[in-house]
């Protein structure tokens, strides 16, 4: 594998929206907040080799990030910490979104992808923007980064670093999918009127209450050069279904059965009614879970704890408009001794029930192939697959 320097930055630009921001400055609710310790988001898209030459593909995306922006104007402002109350607002004055367009022509797809099952290759981070950078940084720092890289056989990677403290997962791919479908169709599309956000700001997520940082912001406590291991396990739409199905079929009837005789004559719940259908996502997290619960080899009785980000657009009150632009989750912890977890006790299906206790839709990060996206039962909001025919050609996420 080449070194890391070998990555040619052929440009670095600021995009300014195309049309000038009027919102002003929106204060960080208590959702924003917590993440402003947090990385910047990361996602990107490896497509095939595009039939645009390098300059006019890297043209096409500015243009498109630059309509994308008049209509998500937080992303091309700045943090401003108000100096009298200590409150966090985004400043969206147009300051601009980072554009990277870079050339490694020493990867090609394969290097990046590496056999099934295998560590993530060190070279991935290359194609990130403001790697390790902590979302407080956007003080001085872009809220949004977009990197355009290209390999050595044809194909490229469309990569975008988005501040935490301004969005969450779900207002993520709304501005991903909208910057996709801009470039497809052009600036002049229609296509966002469907997407139009909701910059909203009051009750319940706005609060008096000010989360006050040292001078210079919080700092890094881990070791960013640590030798931790990151990998990504594929999973098929027929290895999921079949997974469900395998969950689906170990209900305890002997314990159901024991709850009907003990309910109430007014009440005795039908078999139905007491035998809820495990999801596909439940079931695929009741798989990690046990299995991650499995390999740290736990004492039986030590509580393990399996940690969502739930997105609250549809659970407070007053409701939140589905398209609301910033973070609107909450984290949800489900614990449960690592004996049961793993299976001494109850079967897989009582893994996978504990994890659908919270109900809602969820906002994971996470990257999963489209075939195995068509296998999950997973709310809209949860992510949007984002096909390359979006940009303007065919390729994957």
């Amino acid at each position: 594998m080449a070194p890391q320097s070998s990555l040619s930055i052929i440009s670095k630009t600021t995009v300014y929206p195309d049309k000038k921001s009027t919102l002003g400055s929106l204060r960080l609710s208590v959702s924003d907040l917590p993440m402003l310790s947090c990385h910047y988001i990361q996602k990107g898209v490896l497509l095939p080799s595009p039939p645009f030459s390098p300059s006019a593909l890297a043209a096409r995306l500015r243009s498109a990030l630059s309509a994308a922006l008049s209509h998500f104007p937080p992303l091309a402002g700045r943090l401003f910490t108000d100096p009298d109350d200590a409150s966090v607002h985004i400043l969206c004055n147009d300051a601009g979104a980072e554009f990277l367009h870079a050339d490694a022509s020493h990867l090609r797809s394969a290097d990046l992808l590496g056999p099934p099952c295998s560590d993530v290759p060190p070279a991935v981070r290359l194609l990130f923007p403001l790697d390790g950078a902590v979302s407080y940084s956007g003080h001085r720092s872009p809220l949004l980064s977009v990197q355009l890289t290209h390999l050595a056989d044809g194909a490229v990677f469309i990569s975008c670093a988005a501040n935490h403290a301004v969005t969450d997962g779900t207002s993520f791919w709304n501005f991903f999918n909208a910057f996709a479908h801009l470039s497809a169709s052009g600036p002049s599309s229609g296509l966002l009127l469907s997407l139009s956000p909701d910059f909203s700001r009051g009750p319940p997520l706005l609060s008096p209450a000010v989360l006050r940082f040292p001078a210079g912001g919080p700092a890094v406590s881990f070791s960013p050069d640590a030798p931790l291991r990151e990998r990504i396990f594929s999973f098929t739409r027929k290895s999921i279904l079949k997974l469900k199905l395998t969950v689906n079929a170990s209900v305890n009837f002997a314990e159901l059965m024991g709850k009907q005789r003990n309910d109430t004559p007014d009440r005795k719940p039908t078999l139905t009614e007491s035998v809820r259908e495990i999801s596909s996502f439940q079931s695929l997290c009741g798989l990690v879970w046990r299995g991650i619960t499995r390999a740290r080899k736990l004492d039986p009785a030590q509580k393990t704890t399996f940690r969502m980000a739930v997105n609250c657009r549809g659970r407070v009150e007053p409701r939140l408009n589905p398209l609301y632009f910033g973070n609107a989750i909450q984290s949800i912890a489900t614990e449960a001794a690592a004996g049961d977890v793993v299976g001494l006790g109850p079967g897989p299906r009582w893994c996978a029930e504990r994890l659908g206790m919270g109900g809602g839709s969820v906002d994971l990060e996470v990257v999963l192939a489209p075939e195995t996206m068509a296998g999950l039962e997973s709310d809209p909001e949860f992510m949007e697959y984002v096909s390359g025919w979006l940009f303007g050609f065919s390729g994957r996420r």
